[in-house]
């Protein structure tokens, strides 16, 4: 797309899209060196960003984990493997998943199994649980977790 932005015009792009979206410091470096900004200008818009609050790293995880829990039903394993793709501090994630309403946590995942459950086929109910636990933890959902309801679930289809 375009290289070699100036300061001015770089800095007016990346408040435009932290305005439209919520975005992580890596996305905004990652887009400012695709500009081919120097790592002192780089520095210098992140900063002015952040103190702008145009950037803030415990927001944009706080609206991440709430809406790919909600629209992509992913399990807290995914949400912080994810977020450390983006490089998020390791203390913001864990705050962040341990603010998930325990609740709405296992409602999501029982709600995603009672579907997946309907196409799972398997020889006997014990072959139907694993393949519904690996379904789960294919979504980040903690394996325990998973094999516990998919267990509950199996029992209440008998």
């Amino acid at each position: 797309m375009e290289g070699n932005l100036n300061y001015r015009q770089a800095l007016t792009k990346v408040m435009a899209l932290c305005s439209q979206s919520e975005r992580c410091r890596s996305e905004i470096i990652a887009k400012l060196r695709q500009w081919e900004l120097s790592e002192e200008e780089i520095s210098q818009a992140i900063d002015y960003l952040i103190k702008e609050r145009f950037l803030d790293e415990e927001r944009f995880v706080r609206f991440y984990v709430n809406d790919k829990l909600q629209f992509n039903k992913w399990g807290k394993v995914k949400l912080s493997f994810m977020l450390r793709q983006k490089q998020i501090p390791e203390i913001i994630v864990s705050e962040a998943l341990d603010q998930i309403n325990d609740d709405l946590y296992t409602k999501t995942l029982r709600n995603l199994l009672k579907t997946k459950a309907k196409s799972v086929k398997g020889a006997s109910d014990y072959e139907r649980k694993g393949k519904l636990a690996v379904f789960a933890q294919s979504h980040g959902f903690e394996a325990e977790l998973a094999f516990r309801m998919a267990g509950e679930l199996i029992r209440t289809d008998e």
